[in-house]
Formats: C-alpha cells, sequence, structure tokens
C-alpha cells in the first residue's frame, strides 16, 4: 500500500522532469535552426540580450561576398558585388550580374579579406543579366550555400551584404522582409538603353538595394542565397522596393555561363514594334486600327525561319503566343523564352479585324 501511494507520489516529478527535456530540446533546436538568433552583448557589466539578430546568418554569409571593380582603358568603369557559390580542385566560380562587367576590359575582385584579385570572364548573358567569374581556389575566402526562393514566404526576413557606392562601402549589410513573390518587370537590355526589352519574373524585397549591391545576394535568415540583386530592376522615382532574380533561375543557366556557350534563346523570326509605337509605325509606313491597344506589330520577316513558313505578313498584330496574351515586345519575349527553339507553337494574330492562328517552329537565336 505504501508503495502504491509513494509511487502516486512520484508522477509529479516525473512530468515536471519530462516537461523539462521538452523544454530543453525545443530551445536547443530553435537555436541550431537559427528561429531564435539572439545576440548577448556585455554594457556596464548588465547582458543586454537584442531578440531576432541576423549576426549569425551575416557571419555565416559575408566570406563568400566580394566586392567587384570593372576597368575599362585602365579607368574603374563600374562596380558591384558578386558572390561565391562553388568551388572545384583548381578554381572558385563567382556570380555577378551581367551589367555589372559590362564593356570591361579588366575584372578585379576584393574579397572578404580586403585581398585584390584578378578575375576571369567566363560567360555572361544580357538577357538573363547574369556573368560567372573565376579565380584560382586558394584565394577563396567562403563559399555561399544556395537554397530555393520557392521555399520562402512572403514576410519572411531576408538581408543583402554588398558594396553600395563603392570601396568604401563595401561590407554593407541591409535587411527587410520578402515583399513579393513572382513580380513581373521590365529591363532594358545595355546600361545606356531607355527601352523596355523584356520582362523578367522577380523576387521583392524591401531590403535597401543601392547602387554597387547589384550581383550581391539576397539571403534568407539562415544566411543562404536564394536570389541575386540587380539595380537594372530599379528605376529612380521608385523607393523601398528591390528586386532578385531567384537564385533556382540563375543556376538552370549557370553550366552555359561557365563554358561560355552562348544561351540559346528561341526566336520566331520577325522584327516588330509595339502597337502603341505611333511615331516609328508611322516611319515604317504601319498602321494599327483604333480598337486595338496592345499588341506587337510585325514590321519584317526573316528568311529560313520558322515565321517565313508560317502564315505571318507584314503588317499583321501578334497578341497572344499559345494563349497567353502579349501586350508588347517585353511581354512577348517572356512568353518565347519559355519554350526552346525547335518547338513548335500557336501565334494569335489580327489582319484586317479579323483574328488568325498559326504555327511556328521556333529557331535558334545563335544560328
Amino acid at each position: 500500500m505504501n508503495r502504491e501511494k509513494n509511487q502516486k507520489n512520484l508522477i509529479p516529478y516525473y512530468i515536471i522532469v519530462v516537461l523539462l527535456i521538452c523544454i530543453v530540446t525545443i530551445l536547443l533546436i530553435a537555436r541550431n535552426t537559427n528561429l531564435l538568433s539572439n545576440k548577448r552583448l556585455i554594457k556596464n557589466g548588465t547582458t543586454i540580450v537584442e531578440k531576432n539578430s541576423i549576426a549569425e546568418a551575416v557571419e555565416k554569409a559575408n566570406p563568400s561576398v566580394v566586392m567587384i571593380e570593372g576597368y575599362k582603358g585602365g579607368q574603374i568603369s563600374s562596380t558591384g558585388t558578386g558572390f561565391v557559390y562553388k568551388t572545384d580542385l583548381k578554381y572558385g566560380y563567382i556570380m555577378t550580374n551581367q551589367h555589372v562587367i559590362e564593356n570591361t576590359d579588366k575584372i578585379v575582385l576584393i574579397m572578404s579579406n580586403d585581398e585584390e584579385v584578378e578575375g576571369t570572364l567566363l560567360g555572361s548573358d544580357q538577357y538573363l543579366d547574369l556573368a560567372v567569374i573565376r579565380v584560382a581556389k586558394d584565394k577563396v575566402v567562403g563559399v555561399a550555400d544556395i537554397a530555393d526562393s520557392q521555399s520562402s514566404s512572403i514576410g519572411d526576413i531576408v538581408f543583402t551584404i554588398g558594396s553600395p557606392m563603392g570601396y568604401e562601402y563595401r561590407g554593407t549589410v541591409t535587411s527587410g522582409i520578402l515583399s513579393g513573390k513572382d513580380r513581373m518587370v521590365s529591363v532594358s537590355i545595355g546600361n545606356n538603353s531607355t527601352t523596355e526589352d523584356y520582362v523578367m519574373k522577380v523576387l521583392q524585397t524591401d531590403a535597401a538595394i543601392n547602387p554597387g549591391n547589384s550581383g550581391g545576394p539576397l539571403l534568407n535568415i539562415n544566411g543562404e542565397v536564394i536570389g541575386v540583386n540587380s539595380m537594372k530592376l530599379v528605376k529612380e522615382e521608385i523607393e523601398g522596393m528591390g528586386f532578385a532574380i531567384p537564385i533556382e533561375y540563375a543556376m538552370s543557366h549557370i553550366d552555359a555561363l561557365e563554358k561560355n556557350e552562348s544561351i540559346s534563346w528561341p526566336v520566331l523570326g520577325i522584327s516588330m514594334l509595339n502597337v502603341t509605337d505611333s511615331s516609328a509605325l508611322y516611319r515604317n509606313g504601319l498602321t494599327v486600327p483604333d480598337n486595338i491597344k496592345s499588341g506587337v506589330i510585325v514590321m519584317g520577316i526573316t528568311q529560313n525561319t520558322g515565321a517565313s513558313k508560317s502564315d505571318l505578313k507584314v503588317g499583321d498584330i501578334i497578341t497572344k503566343l499559345n494563349g497567353e496574351k502579349v501586350d508588347n515586345i517585353a511581354y512577348l519575349r517572356y512568353e518565347l523564352y519559355k519554350y526552346t527553339p525547335g518547338e513548335i507553337i500557336e501565334v494569335t494574330y489580327i489582319r484586317d479585324n479579323k483574328e488568325y492562328k498559326t504555327k511556328v517552329t521556333l529557331t535558334n537565336s545563335s544560328t
């Protein structure tokens, strides 16, 4: 009887022990997964706990980040940021934006330990706005962890590390949240272009992205890369809206860039104008019905291409590709670049105020 009574008296203690074990386990897991990232500071003998600090994530990612200086004729012509995304037995590989190294004849990398190293450009593409630079492996200080932006959610804490305004502010950290995903942003080709040449699907953040941040990593709370920042996607009149190329999209083209292979973009085989470009239409003797407010007008057709073997003619107004609406040239390219050379797509067009459809076999941009 006494034994049973003693066992009953011990039950509360067992419960307390189990609860304590559970609490300690949860705290350890949370700390290891950065769910709790508190920074302890000692000030005047008092311990101050700073909650939700990203200091550990910054410390983890920072060694992989480099500043990039592009030279032309012996003078600095551009600055930006990049990050080491992998190494092999001999080299380290750095990703950045194409517009950072565009029209340069020499690339100098300032590693996170402040060592200056000359880099070798392997490949770049203006439509991707990505470039790959190579350095000797022994110059690499750290390699970034690559994540997947699709696993991130709107509202997640994100941060950047970069070199806004040049050398003096290298290693600058800015933070914010992931403000949006799958944003459609118009982009211009070339540093001096003012036209909207194509559209990119990008990540949006309110973390500050300034000149010099281009090509740097957008990172999650674990210090993993989820995007490649690009000032090319930011307009002067916009504040608090930064954009980044999703890292999985960048990595899907990385092999070709490393090998300096031309990216095979599909082409219809036409020259074109936006239906809203009235002055250019007038100069080329083309007219658009008043009721048509969007689309792309065929200005010319290239011989031995898919368009030349289809029903398309000069003056036709393309409104859809495979059923997806195209408002202008930028959106036409976005829809077109979903496919590969050799594929057959359906083109919807208007001629004499009537809608028609035709099949076009896509050809290769590099041929």
